[in-house]
């Protein structure tokens, strides 16, 4: 799927893949009946370089590149990521709000042009359980077991979301509203909610 046709979808399925050495992540677009339909994007990268700087290709085979994010410093992750092209030019950044986060998980994602959009878990009660589960001992070793959403909001309009479809299982069903926001930014913060959400 061309950038073209990627940016007329409006829905995607984000599907982790769960292995113990590498992050793998299917994304495909919806099939119009609320299914998964062709995959748009893959990425697979071993965990322990992930927060560094990750690829996402255009289908499994790796043959070409759709997008990749990286982190402006290694040292410092809440400097944010960056987002590019396959040839380097910049689409958006995104980056953690680490304040706000400590209650809740925000993120603030930025495309040239546009105002910011903010995305943060809708439940705030859900929010602060999930802090709870992840600090019990051996409990939180265990996935955690409830549904969790965010949504993407510019100013005070709702632009996007990411809902959980699965409880153990890290499926996503991604909604994009805003036909100006790049899909690309998009799926790139859609993979680093789930990949980089350790709070």
């Amino acid at each position: 799927m061309d950038v073209q046709e990627l940016q007329a979808q409006q829905r995607f399925h984000l599907h982790q893949k769960i292995t113990m050495m590498i992050n793998r992540y299917q994304i495909f677009a919806d099939d119009g009946n609320g299914e998964p339909g062709p995959l748009v994007a893959f990425v697979e990268q071993k965990r322990m370089t992930f927060k560094e700087q990750v690829t996402l290709y255009a289908d499994e085979s790796k043959g070409s590149v759709l997008a990749a994010f990286k982190a402006r410093k290694v040292i410092d992750l809440a400097s944010g990521y960056d987002v590019t092209t396959p040839d380097g030019q910049p689409i958006g950044l995104f980056g953690k709000k680490f304040g706000k986060s400590l209650l809740r998980s925000t993120w603030q994602l930025d495309q040239p042009g546009q105002d910011p959009v903010d995305i943060s878990e809708r439940s705030m009660g859900l929010a602060l359980f999930r802090r709870v589960w992840n600090v019990v001992p051996w409990v939180g070793d265990w996935p955690f077991p409830l549904k969790y959403h965010f949504d993407f909001v510019r100013d005070t309009t709702p632009v996007g979301a990411v809902d959980k479809k699965t409880r153990f299982r890290d499926h996503y069903l991604v909604h994009i509203e805003d036909p100006t926001l790049d899909r690309r930014l998009v799926l790139a913060q859609a993979v680093a909610l789930d990949a980089l959400q350790s709070r």
